[in-house]
Order: structure tokens, then sequence, then C-alpha cells
């Protein structure tokens, strides 16, 4: 078995059991291999450890709980993601969200920060070195959508960030997640396509209409995240697509989007 079956087949068992008490050992046994050879290889691939990618995760699915079923005791959401008391339940939340899970209640939606990692994509003999994240769910809304705009958004100069602290390139992460919602429509959605790159799925066929909202996110540019005692100030870069969709493949729309930031950066 090779490292990317090893990995895919890691990344299965993580999400077939977000409910249970696992811990990295556990994820190792499943996949025949060390846990010292798992975490390397998890680590180079994903750039963080499995128990961070676990975490995030099971705060994914909190979180979503959270937002669709808000009178869902909190406990009990704990107690779904594998945890039994609301003390660490809330600790854990905090470090993906940076607010309590009470806090995240008032929210008014939801965005996947997180979404569930896949191998990287075979590209002839090579992979792509683009994050591979689930966007299926939203599969349905892309065809009901076909002949509305995507703002494509990436964060500027993130690996410096991440140089002062891997915790301050999450709180950049979580603000361009924040500012992406609030600068969006109503009917607007914002998923996240890779490490710092996300889409803003509009539900306009008018481009004035998405330049409009290019321009209020534009216009946040250099605003902060405190981190300590520093002010990091956050820039994105964003471009405009009309992604054609006849053929709505995982592969054919996730690398069209990701060409499409790479080729407006040049």
């Amino acid at each position: 078995m090779n490292k990317i079956e090893i990995l895919a087949d890691a990344l299965e068992y993580i999400e077939c059991h977000l409910s249970e008490d696992i811990k990295t050992e556990d994820v190792a046994a499943a996949c025949y291999c060390s846990k010292a050879s798992l975490e390397k290889m998890f680590r180079c691939i994903n750039r963080i450890s499995v128990r961070e990618y676990l975490i995030r995760r099971r705060m994914m699915l909190a979180a979503k709980t959270i937002f669709s079923a808000p009178k869902e005791n909190l406990l009990d959401v704990a107690l779904a993601c594998g945890y039994s008391t609301n003390e660490s339940f809330s600790r854990a939340f905090k470090s993906v969200w940076n607010c309590n899970p009470s806090e995240f209640r008032l929210n008014t939606r939801y965005s996947e920060l997180y979404p569930r990692i896949y191998p990287p994509m075979r590209k002839g003999d090579t992979y792509s070195m683009h994050k591979n994240v689930d966007i299926s769910e939203l599969y349905d809304l892309f065809k009901q959508r076909k002949n509305c705009y995507f703002i494509c958004c990436d964060v500027k100069h993130l690996m410096p960030i991440n140089d002062i602290s891997f915790k301050a390139g999450d709180l950049v992460i979580l603000e361009t997640l924040k500012r992406l919602e609030r600068q969006a429509g109503a009917d607007d959605i914002v998923f996240r396509i890779g490490g710092d790159e996300f889409t803003v799925l509009t539900n306009s066929e008018d481009i004035q209409y998405a330049e409009e909202v290019r321009e209020r996110i534009k216009a946040c540019n250099g605003e902060t995240v405190s981190f300590e005692d520093k002010e990091i100030p956050v820039y994105l870069h964003t471009v405009i697509v009309k992604p054609k969709l006849e053929r709505l493949g995982y592969d054919v729309l996730f690398e069209e989007l990701h060409s499409v930031l790479e080729e407006n950066k040049k």
C-alpha cells in the first residue's frame, strides 16, 4: 500500500469515527501502519497533526449541528462529537472558532471552515499540490446556479503569518471566512477550496452585482486581526469567474477554480 492509499484510509477512518473517542494510534492501527509513520505523512501533506485534523472536523460537525438545530442541548452536541464534558468540548470549540458554542449559536449563517480533506488528485505521474477538500454537498446548488458568478479569493502573504505562529495563521483564515460572509449577500454561499483559498458563490447572473460584492471585499483589505501583542493586516486577492459547469465533475470544478486564481495572480 502506497502513502496516498494509507492517507486515504486514514481520512476515511476519521470521517467514519468522528463521534467516537479515537486517538492517532487508533487511526494508524486501522491503516496497518505505525503511529510515527502516519503522523509524519499526515503532517507532510496536510501541514497539521492527525489530532489537530480530528479536532477541526469534529468542531465542523458541532458547528453545523448548533446552526441547524439551535435548540439542541450543547452537552448532547458534545457527546455526539466524542466529548464527555461541556468544558472539554467548549475548549476544543473555541480553539477552532475563536468563540464559545453558546456565542456561535448567535450566528446567522454557517460555512464549513475546515472541510473534509481528500488525498491529492493524481495528474499524470504527479499529484496536485492543492489541498483537495470536499465540496460535494454543494453540487445541487452549483447546478441551480450554473449561470451565476463565483468570486474566488485567497489570502496574500499567509506564509509569513504562519512563520509568526500557526495559530496566527488560523485566526487569519477564520477572519477571511467571516469577512467574506459579512460582505456577501444573504443568498450567497461562502466555501473553502484550499488552504487559504475561498469562493463566494453568488445567487446572481448580473456581473454588476458580483463586482459590487468584490469591491466590498477589497475595501476591507488591510483590516487587522489581533494575535497576542500584534495586529496582523489581512489582504485578499479576488477574481470574478463564471465556470463552465456542463461537466460537473469534482476534479473539473475544483481545478478550474484554482486555475482561475493562479492565472489572475500572474
